[in-house]
């Protein structure tokens, strides 16, 4: 293996797996985190970390496939296998270790008190990951502005299902975007 190629495997390794850790709620919680190293790196630009994260989006399967895009585009398949399994494997160990002894205290006031105390943070990192996204956006306000909606429409009728959310969501972007033009 190439220097080159080795060294930015071992880099992928070291950004994917502490995001990995620091995930709470998912991967959707360091999506600011994995645009700020991507830049960082090298291994993205501001555009191509945006098409990455609408086609992992897009795509069928869990929304972390941006983290094999990324790799991907740094090393090319064992860079896509490196960063994939970097960002999945030390999260699921910790959450297998996690829930074995977490199950045992359930019910007890520390239990509780815990989860309660997480749920900000991971709302936290979930909003920071949806403006870092807006944020590289090509479509101005008028992403912005269907976000905000959506956003708006979940919290009132939190049951409602995503899809039609986003579809309508990709409507008023398409008529915001129009009447800017």
């Amino acid at each position: 293996m190439r220097d080159g190629i080795g060294d930015t495997l071992l880099a992928l390794a070291a950004v994917f797996v502490p995001l990995s850790l620091l995930s709470f709620g998912g991967s959707n919680a360091v999506i600011a985190d994995i645009a700020h190293q991507s830049f960082a790196q090298g291994w993205t630009s501001q555009r191509d970390f945006a098409d990455f994260f609408a086609l992992a989006r897009a795509a069928p399967g869990p929304g972390s496939m941006l983290a094999a895009l990324i790799g991907w585009n740094a090393a090319g398949f064992a860079g896509a296998l490196v960063a994939t399994s970097s960002l999945y494997l030390p999260a699921a160990v910790l959450v297998w270790v996690a829930a074995r002894v977490w199950g045992r205290w359930r019910g007890s006031r520390w239990h509780a008190a815990v989860e309660r105390g997480l749920a900000p943070v991971a709302a936290g990192l979930f909003l920071s990951g949806a403006i870092a996204v807006l944020r590289l956006s090509p479509g101005g306000p008028a992403v912005w502005l269907a976000a905000i909606a959506a956003a708006a429409i979940l919290l009132r009728w939190p049951r409602l299902h995503p899809v039609p959310v986003m579809f309508a969501g990709g409507l008023l972007f398409g008529v915001a975007g129009t009447l800017a033009h």
